[in-house]
């Protein structure tokens, strides 16, 4: 089993169990003890935390993934390690003065003048900078191609810290403000525990230097920090414009909507974790037979497990509201529905992401990401006043095929390669055909039994077409190896 395959594997059971615990944060331990209205709280302050961090890393995550292969001796991979770690300090001194000054603007435009979120400006702020540095780590592990431990502190870690956090304040051991205290607490031990790991895996010597090419270095880094500050834009401006033009409990049956929606994610997140830096290897070696191999591979690995869970979930999604039982919460089943096929056509891309971001034209993701961010904002202003958390995902649709759209244009332009083949075709219409006929199946005597029963016709239904026209070896061999394991 290659490491794509076998770091995958491990990622994705981290996914899932990061997914299955947040599902017992969103589903039940919220909206049972705080509410729904403290809920709503956390998910905005956590949203407005994403939107500013983009400024604190300034892209210099990504520098590393790019750069690292392709520094010939350890003295300039270190200079490019020490650059990227200690760069966001000399962001952060530009701009704490600048807060000093105007931190009263700056937290009204990013709280949305939210009165009640205002009361935690020291969380936006302090998770923003623990969560950019954890970034710059965690691709520190990537980039010597250890993604699983740092995986699991980025999937599995915050999540089972809000589960604790959320049982003490259930059992009235801590209240609102000390959950917030130890929320922040336990994001910056996080930072200490991945910061320490990554130097026992690699404990570069300093260097007084700057890595040589810093100057491109440095235009690759700006351009990624404001692609990637639009791309955090795009991702939480519908929570925080439901925040500000709806209610808390609004963003709450949203967010929950949005989190059954991306375990679509899961298994691509898990992959793009080891791809990103192979494929910077690939671009940098010049390999186009090894960069066509790995972007066609992804897609098709992707399109098999991700239409696989796009169709668990949808098709139990009912069933699984049924089971949550919890008031309100069932009206978001449609921003479900809405959601994944905009995530599923994300994963049905592979790769194509890492390609365009890692290569010379990187610049392109900048205007894909402002022309989606400005086309986000009139779109959810337009479509939340008129169709509320319904029309806001419509709004997430829209802006998900447009950028989406563009990059494959971009990538058969520039490259003169696509992620799909003829297995793709039969991948989607073998989806489309299950959804047909799974949809009409009624709820049986409770929703479990019914989740069961449908969960299992889905695999049956879906893994008889993927073995018998061989969709995917990789899947394949995969299988086998548990097979193999398990007897």
């Amino acid at each position: 089993m290659g490491i794509i395959a076998r770091q995958s594997i491990y990622n994705v059971l981290s996914i899932t169990l990061a997914f299955g615990i947040g599902a017992a944060n969103m589903l039940f331990l919220y909206p049972k003890y705080p509410g729904k209205e403290f809920q709503g709280l956390v998910v905005a302050l956590l949203a407005n935390s994403n939107l500013i961090q983009p400024f604190i890393s300034f892209g210099v995550q990504h520098t590393l993934i790019k750069y690292f292969s392709d520094r010939e001796s350890k003295v300039e991979r270190d200079r490019l390690l020490w650059f990227v770690v200690l760069f966001p300090l000399v962001i952060l001194g530009l701009l704490f003065p600048v807060y000093s000054v105007f931190n009263d603007q700056i937290l009204d435009f990013i709280s949305n003048s939210n009165k009640t979120v205002l009361r935690f400006p020291v969380l936006i702020l302090s998770i923003a900078i623990a969560t950019a540095y954890f970034e710059i780590f965690f691709s520190w592990l990537r980039v010597h191609l250890q993604s699983v431990f740092g995986n699991f502190l980025k999937e599995v870690y915050p999540r089972l810290l809000t589960f604790i956090l959320l049982l003490f304040f259930a059992f009235q051991i801590i209240d609102l403000d000390q959950f917030i205290v130890f929320l922040i607490l336990g994001y910056y031990l996080r930072l200490f525990i991945i910061a320490f790991y990554c130097f026992e895996v690699y404990t570069p010597s300093f260097q007084w230097k700057l890595p040589q090419g810093w100057q491109h270095m440095l235009r690759y880094s700006t351009l990624i920090f404001l692609s990637g500050a639009a791309a955090s834009f795009i991702l939480d401006i519908d929570k925080s414009m439901i925040f500000s033009l709806s209610t808390n409990e609004n963003v709450a049956f949203y967010a929950v909507a949005l989190y059954i929606a991306a375990v679509i994610e899961a298994p691509g997140r898990a992959m793009f974790q080891i791809t990103s830096p192979l494929v910077a290897k690939a671009l940098n070696d010049n390999d186009q037979d090894r960069l066509i191999a790995l972007l066609k591979k992804s897609s098709l690995n992707l399109m098999i497990v991700c239409g696989f869970v796009f169709l668990i979930i949808n098709l139990n999604l009912n069933d699984f509201y049924s089971l949550i039982n919890q008031e309100g919460y069932a009206t978001a089943a449609s921003v479900v529905v809405i959601v994944s096929l905009g995530k599923y056509f994300s994963m049905s891309m592979g790769c194509l992401n890492n390609i365009i971001s890692n290569s010379k034209y990187y610049s392109y993701v900048f205007w894909f990401s402002v022309s989606s961010a400005i086309l986000a904002v009139i779109l959810n202003y337009i479509f939340i006043q008129s169709n509320g958390i319904i029309g806001a995902a419509l709004a997430t649709l829209i802006v998900i095929v447009f950028i989406n759209l563009c990059k494959i244009i971009l990538v058969s332009v520039l490259f003169k390669i696509h992620p799909y083949s003829k297995k793709s075709i039969g991948i989607f219409a073998t989806i489309f055909l299950i959804y047909g006929l799974v949809y009409w199946i009624p709820t049986l005597l409770h929703p479990i039994l019914s989740i069961a029963v449908r969960s299992a016709l889905i695999m049956g239904l879906f893994t008889l077409p993927m073995l018998l026209f061989r969709w995917s070896g990789d899947i394949e061999d995969v299988l086998k190896n548990i097979r193999s394991r398990l007897l």
